[in-house]
């Protein structure tokens, strides 16, 4: 599907270079936009079956930050973790590592499945002066305003397990499938904005490397939420959450906020689980204004 790029034009100002770094569970591709002598470096990672293309907006109005954003293990250009499953504690781990020889002492922002990932990571150890959690999952999946959706997602991947392994990754790969999702998600009335965030959809959310890591995947997204480990994040912490977000409704983003010993939350009207695609300005301005407030060091590289 074809569809303009409503923020092609800040995007296009934003140097970017294509890397990778060689980890213990094989080689992360990631890409570093921004200047390199910025005073802050964020390590942005992207949600469940997405990858870095997906945070490209907030990343276009970013001024002045470095931002490393990876493509999740087993998504996107990286391949699956070698030798571990992709559980929560592979994708923290795997986070950790890649935080140490890209970036150490970066500020973190997770967008949705990435806000469990960072959250984790932060909870184990991992030192960060900051927390950035766009539409995080603040409560379980299968509780959430469209329960029902999940448990047929849940069923969905189940199949996709069960059919021999051509016809599985056929069912997880459906054109068709993907713009139900797309469409149950997004909130926008401007039909421009709503055409762009299908293509984004048809183009990237079916770069994963195989069913068995997708599979993995799925199942620690819906296993697990931002609330396990907030009490053990002593940083400054940012939530930037959705008043139409189905997935995590607003009511349970602000109990999360008040499980955190410092936590802010920011509420944006008008928009569900795809700030990064139809508000990612208002997130941006969001998350410079929470950058201003602390202490910005550049990490050693």
């Amino acid at each position: 599907m074809s569809a303009s790029h409503p923020y092609r034009d800040a995007l296009d100002a934003v140097p970017v270079e294509r890397r990778e770094v060689a980890l213990a569970g094989g080689v992360t591709a990631y890409w570093a936009y921004g200047p390199e002598d910025a005073a802050t470096t964020i390590v942005a990672v992207h949600g469940f079956r997405g990858e870095h293309h997906g945070l490209e907006p907030i990343v276009a109005y970013l001024e002045d930050v470095r931002v490393l954003s990876p493509d999740l293990p087993g998504f996107g250009e990286t391949p699956p973790l070698q030798g571990r499953a992709h559980d929560l504690a592979g994708f923290a781990d795997w986070l950790a590592e890649f935080v140490g020889a890209t970036a150490p002492g970066a500020v973190l922002l997770g967008h949705s499945f990435g806000s469990i990932v960072v959250a984790a990571a932060v909870a184990g150890g991992l030192a960060t002066p900051r927390v950035i959690l766009v539409n995080p999952i603040g409560a379980p999946a299968l509780a959430g305003p469209r329960g029902l959706l999940t448990r047929l997602a849940v069923f969905y991947y189940w199949v996709g397990a069960r059919l021999p392994h051509r016809a599985g990754e056929a069912l997880l790969r459906n054109r068709a499938i993907v713009r139900v999702m797309s469409v149950s998600m997004a909130k926008t009335r401007d039909p421009a904005l709503r055409r762009f965030v299908h293509a984004q959809h048809d183009q990237y959310f079916s770069r994963f490397a195989d069913r068995d890591a997708l599979l993995e995947a799925f199942r620690t997204s819906v296993s697990h939420d931002v609330r396990e480990f907030a009490p053990r994040i002593p940083q400054p912490v940012l939530l930037v959450a959705a008043d139409r977000d189905d997935i995590t409704p607003i009511e349970a983003e602000r109990h999360l906020q008040t499980l955190f010993p410092r936590a802010e939350l920011v509420e944006i009207p008008e928009v569900g689980h795809l700030i990064h695609y139809e508000t990612p300005m208002p997130a941006a301005a969001a998350i410079t204004r929470f950058l201003a407030e602390g202490s910005a060091t550049r990490p050693a590289r």
